[in-house]
């Protein structure tokens, strides 16, 4: 699973290749565990809970080696009747996997031994037993360690309409399992909106086996609302956390290690809505239990999080005393060049530039960028790349895109092989994608914009504000190059987006109808411009007031296309030269009245 906000093991802890159940169905293991660990790829150190991870592949090809084994040419072997073949080709995988010989061996073998099974059910007039769900689930962990999650999909897809729920707890744990783990899938693959629907699913199992106050339905709780913060579901998100503080406050001692992580997450929630009191309490509580637990660098991580709530509310001097704890901590227990110093001085980084003290900025900026420069061992690349990436976003606002953008293309060249990474590289093009536009590369623009799109549809966040406001801004480099039509386009669907997520009175979302009046009005559609205008106006004087500047800018606007409507309808379209605002980022002599279209 994405592993957002936790981690199950440290960053120098070595990868596990494949990870696969241990239960076996029908075993003397009680069936209410938890299916086991899989391993992580945290995006960032450092980890507020134990509870969420993704696989990690051993290669990220898609098309099958050539010595992979053909599924379809094993069905037609005679051996594959024998009873007694499919338990012993599942324990020759695992043994193969345990073995580390390789996983195409492995995958030849769980191959064969889930079609044996499959062979024994239909010859004997069975349902399929359990045995086959566990071979599946075997199958699919190869799968995706060879990188090959659109493989997996179906055969995990097949695992979970096998368990029947009412046959019993070992029938859950099958199903519960076998969505968990097809969640995992879908994240690595970069859907979201499906991996939140197998996780919901396998929790509603889990609760009707075990409870709702169970504490193993607390982890779930967590786990799902970690993907819920990812998706930017905060208010389920939210939900989800106080449900699992419940949990754990009835079963843990007071101040565990369990609330701990609970009330981090629950302060990344917090920040994300921007409630930051509640943030700074969550996490002072959690700090209090990591050092009642004598957890020092846990104790460090929450710093860093306290100063970044410091620094939202501008409380300057707060938030660099907790930086530099943090900083100290780090540097005595994990050495100078540890990526943990490199994030804090990126904080700090961040936080002299806002307080206009740019030299100490630029200096912390380059410590950073020589420690990701040379990583320690056991460093991931997300993490080098988020640094970069926060790195950019401070040259970017002091006037320096193009080192922005340098920056920018290593973080994402870290990342493209990556899988589960879509989402973060769509948000990375679209950052690149403002700068292009910056320095008036609009075709270079576009081209971003329209990654990063293609990119965001496919991973499920086609309904976000953040798609919405991509959409804008490709909408604006397509004005730039003169291609109305899709603007157009771009604008229409950036609205209906926006509208529904954030409402119309959002400035992000009037932005866009100003701008898709703009388009209106240069296609000839003065009718439609003129109905936008008058519909924000109409917010304006009714919601939102009258004293915005845009306001009177707007009412301008409406005027002359009222005055021009009555004198000739039918008009010819305005050239965009006559639409780009005087003050956007092409320069141009000013000769008639203009549109200022809103990034």
């Amino acid at each position: 699973m994405p592993g957002l906000v936790s981690v199950k093991t440290p960053p120098d802890a070595p990868p596990l290749h494949i990870s696969v159940p241990e239960i076996l169905p029908g075993s003397s293991t009680r069936p209410e565990q938890q299916p086991p660990p899989r391993t992580p790829t945290p995006k960032k150190p450092p980890s507020p809970s134990p509870s969420r991870s993704k696989p990690s592949p051993a290669r990220s090809t898609k098309k099958p080696p050539p010595d992979s084994p053909n599924p379809n040419s094993l069905l037609s072997d005679p051996s594959l009747d024998n009873p007694d073949l499919g338990p012993f080709l599942l324990k020759l995988a695992r043994d193969t996997i345990a073995s580390g010989e390789g996983p195409l061996k492995a995958l030849d073998y769980a191959i064969r031994a889930s079609n044996s099974f499959e062979r024994v059910a239909i010859e004997k007039g069975e349902e399929p037993s359990l045995d086959l769900v566990m071979s599946l689930h075997v199958l699919g962990a190869i799968y995706c360690s060879l990188g090959r999650f659109e493989e997996a999909v179906p055969v995990l897809e097949r695992a979970i309409k096998v368990p029947d729920f009412s046959k019993g707890m070992d029938h859950a744990l099958a199903g519960f399992s076998g969505y968990m783990q097809l969640g995992d899938t879908y994240s690595m693959l970069g859907q979201v909106d499906m991996s939140i629907e197998c996780y919901e699913k396998g929790l509603q199992i889990q609760i009707e086996s075990l409870g709702e106050i169970d504490p193993r339905v607390g982890e779930t709780c967590r786990y799902l609302a970690e993907a819920h913060v990812q998706a930017m579901n905060f208010d389920k998100a939210e939900e989800l956390c106080k449900k699992t503080l419940e949990i754990h406050r009835a079963h843990s001692e007071p101040a565990s290690i369990e609330e701990a992580a609970d009330r981090r997450l629950m302060a990344l929630i917090c920040e994300a809505k921007g409630d930051y009191e509640p943030a700074l309490e969550h996490l002072v509580l959690a700090s209090m239990a990591m050092i009642a637990n004598e957890q020092d660098n846990e104790v460090a991580a929450i710093d860093v999080s306290v100063g970044n709530i410091y620094m939202s509310l501008c409380r300057f001097d707060e938030a660099i005393f907790s930086y530099q704890k943090a900083l100290t901590v780090f540097k005595s227990s994990k050495g100078d060049n540890h990526p943990s110093v490199a994030s804090v001085f990126v904080r700090l980084a961040d936080l002299y530039h806002r307080t206009g003290k740019l030299r100490e900025s630029k200096s912390y900026c380059e410590n950073a960028l020589r420690i990701y420069a040379k990583p320690v061992p056991g460093t991931t690349t997300e993490e080098i790349a988020g640094g970069l990436t926060e790195i950019s976003a401070i040259f970017e606002s002091v006037g320096e895109p193009e080192e922005a953008l340098k920056l920018l293309l290593k973080a994402m060249k870290l990342l493209e092989d990556k899988p589960g990474q879509q989402s973060t590289i769509a948000g990375i093009e679209a950052r690149m994608g403002v700068m292009f536009y910056v320095v008036g590369r609009y075709e270079e623009a576009r081209n971003s914009f329209e990654s990063a799109v293609t990119k965001l549809r496919t991973s499920g966040e086609r309904k976000s504000a953040f798609f919405g406001v991509v959409l804008n801004q490709m909408g604006l480099a397509c004005v730039q190059l003169f291609k109305i039509d899709e603007a157009c386009e771009l604008f229409e669907e950036a609205r209906a987006i926006l509208e529904q997520e954030c409402g119309p009175c959002h400035q992000d979302t009037i932005g866009v109808y100003s701008n898709l009046a703009a388009t209106y009005d240069a296609m000839g559609r003065v009718e439609d411009a003129i109905e936008i205008l008058e519909y924000v106006l109409k917010l304006r004087e009714e919601k939102l007031g009258i004293a915005n500047p845009d306001f009177e800018d707007e009412k301008s606007r409406l005027a002359e296309l009222l005055k021009e409507a009555g004198k000739a309808r039918n008009k010819k379209a305005k050239s965009l030269e006559n639409l780009i605002d005087p003050n956007s980022r092409r320069n141009k002599k000013e000769s008639t009245k203009k549109w200022g279209f809103r990034i």
